[in-house]
């Protein structure tokens, strides 16, 4: 491709859409891939009406079910168009894609494809699309009800590693494989009244094509059902799952590919120009890969939002039975490894609430207030079934009697009921990020990483920032928008408007190489390495963390 062209048009905007947990965001993007325009729509608070708590109903009779009104997200996305309408003027968005939270499923009636072809410009997607969904409440990630679901497909494969080499995890219970498992053994008449099963991500982005849109190879390899290593769905992890299922999950296709052309819908409803492409929605930590510009192996990011996740980019696939492997989202070739943390931002709200007066600032001047290692003091704290380590919900405190921040062999360990409000709030921030330092070195991820990358809601506290300094004893950069998922579905809709008009691929990178700092991709240092003295000493008490963690699994370990 020797005449490729790496410019972006002139004028043309690129929209990039987030439907997380909470809320559904938009970024706009410019030709100069600076951010022109943001949106945000909070699921609570602007659509109270669907009751949620934290955008998802916590159903109490059934074990571990976490799910969301499906049409809330419909209703969400009518909103955010309308708000961005006075704003942007959508006849010059050239493309746009989305990310949407890992693994959460969305089951379409049979005879839906044809309401999805024939939507009213004149009314509300709301309004025409109930009814639609064969499942009313969509599973989502923080879902844990299917321990029975994920074992049954792990024997039939071989085993965990069997299916970790295969599709890039072991089964995990919000794995969409093990959900659709469910689904099929619970309430069989409903699975074979389902046409098509949909991700978060080729759902909104098939609202936005007027048809089915295909699953992308990243965000697919979250179901324990794809083959990590041709991207194509694997036959052993399917005949596990569900008869009829691949007929049911459609065709893949790679991330960067047109999913289709912007439906008639929202050419009339909002002035689309009928020629903006809709490029393959993904998945959010995916998303957030690209909206950071990580692309070499080495670099680390750690996404601080309603889960806590830790993810980078790979050469090769190392079956393991802890943390995940997806396709690279910004390339042809390699992998993106991940681990996942579900008690991330509501639990440090829970804790705040309890101790700090409800109040970030309280929070975080007791932060200030306490000493590094919290004189011995470690904590466990899981407000929901935790993923890593698989435990359950419950929070737990220890001590290490007569700890001076050096060595802990032969210290004895008294377990606790309480700490000081001071005292628990350290407890938690240190007990999270020890966590997730433990839980990458074992993982193999590169320790201490060349560059360390932090995003997502809190990452804009900078307290919280210095002890992840500390633990990690690196230096922490952050980004213009915390929000890296739907700024890197807006890079995206670029990448893939880019790709099409060259006729294939072109390298990622390629549309901001050396000039990343004259766009809204620049990174800042936002807090100097620790001490390595101080980091050194964060080892040898993650040491002792990581002992009473397989204590803990041992016990009361879902697995």
């Amino acid at each position: 491709m020797a005449n490729r062209n790496n410019s972006l048009p002139d004028g043309s905007l690129f929209l990039g859409f987030d439907s997380s947990t909470q809320s559904l965001k938009a970024t706009v993007l410019d030709s100069s891939l600076n951010i022109v325009a943001t949106e945000l729509i909070r699921f609570d608070s602007d659509l109270p009406h669907y009751k949620t708590q934290d955008g998802v109903y916590r159903d109490s009779s059934d074990d571990g079910r976490i799910v969301s009104p499906t049409l809330m997200w419909v209703e969400a996305f009518d909103l955010i168009l309308d708000k961005l309408s006075k704003s942007v003027d959508f006849g010059k968005v050239a493309a746009v894609s989305g990310s949407g939270q890992q693994h959460g499923s969305v089951y379409w009636k049979s005879g839906s494809s044809s309401r999805l072809a024939g939507l009213d410009s004149k009314k509300r997607l709301v309004d025409q699309l109930g009814g639609v969904f064969s499942v009313e409440e969509s599973p989502i990630w923080m879902d844990s009800s299917t321990t029975k679901q994920c074992r049954e497909i792990e024997e039939a494969v071989g085993g965990a590693m069997e299916l970790s080499r295969i599709t890039g995890s072991r089964a995990h219970e919000r794995y969409t494989g093990p959900q659709i498992r469910k689904l099929y053994q619970k309430q069989q008449e409903v699975y074979e009244n389902t046409e098509r099963i949909s991700l978060v991500s080729s759902f909104v982005a098939s609202l936005l094509i007027g048809s089915y849109a295909c699953i992308d190879h990243t965000d697919g390899a979250g179901m324990n059902l794809l083959d990590i290593k041709q991207r194509e769905w694997s036959d052993r992890a399917l005949d596990a799952t569900a008869p009829d299922l691949r007929r049911k999950l459609g065709e893949l296709a790679p991330s960067y590919a047109v999913a289709g052309s912007i439906a008639p819908y929202f050419v009339e409803r909002f002035n689309f120009s009928k020629n903006c492409l809709v490029i393959q929605w993904s998945g959010d930590n995916p998303n957030s890969l690209a909206g950071l510009t990580l692309n070499m192996p080495g670099d680390l990011a750690i996404s601080l939002g309603t889960s806590d996740t830790v993810f980078g980019i790979t050469d090769e696939h190392k079956p393991s039975l802890e943390g995940h492997v997806f396709s690279n989202p910004v390339d042809t070739k390699g992998y993106m490894v991940m681990l996942c943390y579900k008690n991330g931002s509501l639990t440090r709200e829970d804790i705040r609430n309890s101790c700090a007066d409800k109040s970030w600032d309280v929070f975080n001047k007791y932060l200030q207030d306490t000493p590094p290692l919290n004189g011995g003091k470690l904590g466990f704290y899981y407000k929901d079934h935790e993923i890593l380590p698989p435990l359950p919900v419950g929070y737990h405190r220890f001590t290490l009697e007569e700890y001076e921040g050096d060595s802990t062999d032969g210290l004895s360990v008294t377990e606790v009921t309480e700490f000081d409000a001071r005292s628990e709030v350290r407890a938690l921030v240190e007990g999270q990020l020890l966590s997730i330092r433990a839980h990458i070195e074992r993982f193999g991820m590169p320790f201490p990483p060349r560059r360390l990358i932090a995003t997502g809601g809190a990452s804009a506290n900078q307290c919280i920032l210095g002890v992840v300094a500390s633990i990690f004893g690196c230096d922490v950069y952050t980004v213009q928008r915390p929000d890296s998922a739907s700024l890197g579905a807006a890079l995206r809709a670029a990448h893939g408007w880019l790709c099409n008009a060259n006729g294939g691929f072109v390298p990622f990178e390629d549309m901001y190489k050396n000039k990343v700092e004259t766009t809204s991709l620049s990174c800042k240092l936002s807090v100097k390495a620790g001490e390595p003295a101080l980091a050194a000493k964060y080892a040898k008490l993650m040491k002792k963390r990581m002992e009473i963690e397989n204590q803990l699994v041992e016990k009361l370990g879902r697995h």
